[in-house]
């Protein structure tokens, strides 16, 4: 079926993202705002827009039903949601399905299949893609019992758990008791779920993750890896792809791992298969899957060279993969930020308000994603996300170095930013030298507060 109007159901730089690739495919564009969001450059860019509620996300773009029924009565054949926000609620795919609606993304049952981590979990297991020793437990004897067998330091994790919620690191098995009854409160709290497993610690770990599309029908296609270890607070600030330091032995693994897990599913779309390297056994758990597009997926098009969101849709409108593995040439090294509207002297405090003046930069090698003009606003409601700078370059250095450049061209003033501590972080000689794991970033600002 030949898709001819989207109603793109997200915001920000993603919504603008989406809006411009269905522009260039011939695509009309409905965007569905919040009242904050009317005068947003996506508003601007979309062939229409309809208000779908207040600011507030539960009272606007968390509301699945108010979705599909914009995009029935905007008269859209498809829906994309971006990413966040609705992007993996089983529960839209399928009312999409039952409406006669094409969801770009997965099957609700694939959604289903990965959003619940100990089934992703199973499901792993099932692809013969390695997982971290551990398991899931109901009582606290059974947590004490499986600790035992794991050994301390471990993790306790919400089953449906995401951006370090409903997650605690145990040293001593006698803290697990408290531990879990914590996690568990926090889970139920954050996502209705009160369930949790426990996890082997990896003392020394990487965030290294798989940028897959798959056709449906059991044929998947990776487009290389990404490494994502610099965080705080398990949230991702740069990325880049590829992951430096890799051996290729373990880099050919962890792209034959994703491929085998995606195809194990037959899935459908644009997907993120995560996965954790363990720096000191030169090993590697599977993760989750991100049943969406990533934050991050321009360092893989600037690699590539492939508009993931255009085979997104290609594969929705049942055309399938259009590429074969051997056409996907990796060429050079790319690197990305996330511009936020945060305060990292002040413990990265948001800083919403109104952009007086917003200068981003241009060159050879330099991808601006963003939503932000002079006078543009950011609402309190949402993410602070406000603009994905990436560099790309012949090699590593090349690509760091553009975009150490890019960032001292760039000016935002009447918000905070963090634009300066990417700066700092890119001239960190830890940094520069490659690989660095998950705990580089608490390091970092130990050696280097912020503000000081």
């Amino acid at each position: 079926m030949t898709i001819r109007r989207i109603l793109v159901a997200n915001r920000g730089e993603i919504a603008v993202r989406v809006i411009r690739t269905a522009k260039a495919l011939g695509i009309e564009t409905v965007l569905a705002v919040s009242e904050a969001d009317r005068e947003s450059m996506g508003a601007r860019l979309a062939d229409r827009t309809l208000c779908i509620g207040p600011g507030p996300s539960a009272q606007s773009y968390l509301k699945v039903e108010t979705i599909v029924q914009a995009a029935l009565g905007g008269g859209c054949d498809a829906i994309h949601p971006g990413y966040g926000f609705l992007s993996e609620r089983a529960d839209l795919a399928k009312l999409c399905e039952e409406e006669g609606v094409i969801f770009i993304g997965p099957t609700a049952a694939q959604i289903e299949a990965v959003g619940d981590k100990l089934r992703a979990r199973a499901e792993a297991v099932a692809a013969g893609v390695p997982v971290a020793p551990g398991g899931s437990v109901e009582t606290v004897a059974d947590a004490l019992a499986l600790g035992e067998t794991i050994g301390a330091p471990l993790l306790v994790k919400a089953v449906g758990g995401g951006g370090g919620r409903g997650m605690k690191r145990v040293d001593d098995l006698a803290q697990l008791p408290g531990a879990v009854s914590l996690a568990s409160a926090e889970a139920g709290a954050a996502f209705g779920d009160e369930r949790v497993y426990l996890e082997r610690f990896v003392s020394k770990g990487r965030h290294v993750e798989v940028q897959v599309l798959g056709d449906g029908n059991g044929h998947v296609l990776h487009f290389g890896e990404r490494d994502c270890s610099v965080q705080r607070r398990y949230q991702k600030l740069i990325e880049e792809t590829p992951a430096p330091d890799l051996s290729d032995t373990l880099r050919s693994a962890i792209r034959d791992a994703a491929v085998r897990f995606a195809r194990h599913l037959n899935y459908r779309g644009a997907g993120t298969v995560e996965f954790l390297v363990d720096v000191e056994r030169q090993d590697f758990y599977f993760l989750e899957m991100n049943a969406r597009i990533q934050v991050e997926h321009p360092v893989t098009e600037q690699v590539s060279g492939i508009d993931l969101v255009a085979e997104q849709i290609a594969i929705a409108e049942g055309k399938g993969l259009r590429l074969t593995q051997d056409q996907v040439v990796l060429t050079g090294a790319s690197i990305e930020c996330r511009i936020n509207a945060e305060d990292p002297e002040h413990d990265f405090m948001p800083s919403p308000g109104t952009v007086r003046e917003a200068v981003w930069p241009e060159g050879d090698g330099i991808r601006v994603d963003t939503h932000i003009a002079s006078g543009a606003k950011v609402p309190p409601y949402y993410d602070s996300l406000m603009c994905k700078l990436i560099a790309h370059g012949p090699d590593r250095t090349s690509a760091i170095d553009r975009l150490r450049t890019a960032l001292t061209q760039s000016r935002v003033e009447g918000v905070k930013t963090n634009i300066a501590f990417h700066l700092a972080v890119l001239a960190d000689p830890a940094f520069r030298a490659g690989g660095v794991d998950t705990g580089y970033l608490t390091r970092f600002l130990a050696r280097e507060p912020l503000g000081a």
